[in-house]
Formats: C-alpha cells, structure tokens, sequence
C-alpha cells in the first residue's frame, strides 16, 4: 500500500526527540538507490534501520506496479554491514563518513519449516544483523520452542530479540489473521477465549492476552524486548504499554 516514505516519517520522529526505525524494503529499489537512502537517512540522525524483501505488490493497492528485488533482505543487511564497518559501497568506492547504523531484520518463528526457523536466523545474524523483530505471537507454544532451540544454538547472545506483539481487538480480526495472512498461527484457543469474553468485552480481553504476553516475554531468556504492532489501534498503545507495566521507558545514558 503507498504510505509516506519511512525515511521521511523517520526524520519527523528525529525532530520530535524520538528514535526510529527506519524500515526498508528491497522490492521497491535496486542496490544503488539503497544504499544512496541509507546515507541520507544517516545524515539526518537516523540510526536505525529495519532491512525487509518486502510483501510482493500483488497484495497491495498497485497490483500491476513492477518489483525490483535486485538484492533480498540477507544480502542488504551484509551491504549495509559493509558500509558501515569497512566503510565502502559495495561497487567498492570508498564512504568518508560510513553510516554507523544499527541493522535489523525480521523474523517469523511461525513460516514452515518450522525446525528451520532458528538456522534462518542464524544466517542474517551471520549477515551482520543487530536486532531481530518478530513476526506477531500468537501460539506461545510454538514461540517458547523457537527460542529454546536459537538459545541452544547460542543466537540470543549475539542479537536483540524483540517479541512481536499485536492486540486482537475483535473476534473477527483473529479469525481473518487465521485464515487470510501468511506466516500467521493463530490458535483456536485463543479465538475461543476472545468469543468467550463475552459482548463488549473482547477488545478488553485482546489487551489482558497482549499484557499476559509481556509479562511472560520479560522473564523469558534471550527476549530482549517487545515490538508492539496495534493494527489499525494506535491510539491503544499507550495504554497497552501502562497496563503491561512498561512505562516509563528506561533512559539510557
């Protein structure tokens, strides 16, 4: 879907004092015009960068706009790695003020094969990835053994975990996320227990699931953080962020 370019709603959150995540995707742009981003991002104070393939255009608003896919996301992450800690473009001309960004890229411990899912992450981390956010948790089983398995393969002391966590805010949306986006698993459990919440409830027990999630992903080994997605609820954040106990946000000095 067309939005506002990332790079642009980064810099607007720069001005207001905030920390972004600059968010780019490799189906729109071919190696050069990345990497040009990149350094234009940084010469506005933005530090972080979220490295994405991209959903294929055939699932937005501009079907018939064409992809570029000129690198996928593994190999932007070692681009920008290589501009960052060799300082040099990867045609090979020198950076005099290399990009010092923190990489990160995504993670879906839910995709099949599921036994592959922790090798995956092996491989952008050995890429040169910083921090990884994953896909939105649902079925917390699936999750606990994804991160035992990257635990026991010593991954988590090597990046920044952050648990994808979005509210469902009906029951319609938790049945549509079952049945209608890829790389979802959501339990019919939990669909269950939102139906059961009774009328006028199930937006307030889509919250209690999410805090419950947090409490868990906080003593959790190898979770970092979280990465909290309210789709199409952004004004709940705030207060999904109080209920879940996670405010006021640590200064860091």
């Amino acid at each position: 879907m067309v939005r506002m370019a990332s790079w642009a709603a980064s810099i607007i959150l720069v001005q207001e004092g905030l920390e972004p995540n600059f968010q780019m995707v490799c189906r729109d742009r071919n190696r050069l015009a990345m990497q040009s981003d990149i350094m234009g991002a940084y010469a506005h104070g933005i530090k972080n960068v979220l490295c994405l393939s991209g959903d294929h255009q055939q699932f937005g608003d501009h079907p018939q706009a064409k992809g570029v896919f000129d690198i996928d996301s593994m190999q932007l992450i070692s681009v920008i790695k290589n501009m960052r800690d060799e300082g040099k473009f990867q045609g090979g001309a020198v950076i005099h003020e290399p990009p010092k960004m923190f990489i990160g890229a995504a993670s879906n411990p839910f995709a099949e094969p599921l036994e592959w899912r922790a090798h995956r992450l092996a491989k952008k981390i050995e890429a040169g990835v910083d921090f990884v956010q994953t896909q939105c948790i649902y079925n917390m089983d699936i999750f606990r053994e994804f991160v035992k398995q990257a635990n026991d393969m010593g991954l988590l002391e090597k990046v920044y975990l952050l648990a994808g966590v979005t509210p469902m805010k009906s029951v319609g949306m938790a049945k549509y996320m079952q049945a209608k986006v890829p790389g979802m698993d959501v339990p019919d459990d939990l669909i269950k227990r939102l139906r059961g919440a009774g009328k006028g409830k199930v937006a307030d027990e889509g919250i209690k699931i999410a805090c419950e999630q947090i409490e868990e992903f906080k003593e959790m080994k190898g979770v970092a953080g979280v990465h909290l997605m309210a789709i199409e609820w952004e004004h709940k954040v705030p207060e999904i962020a109080e209920r879940a106990k996670v405010l006021p946000r640590p200064k860091v000095e």
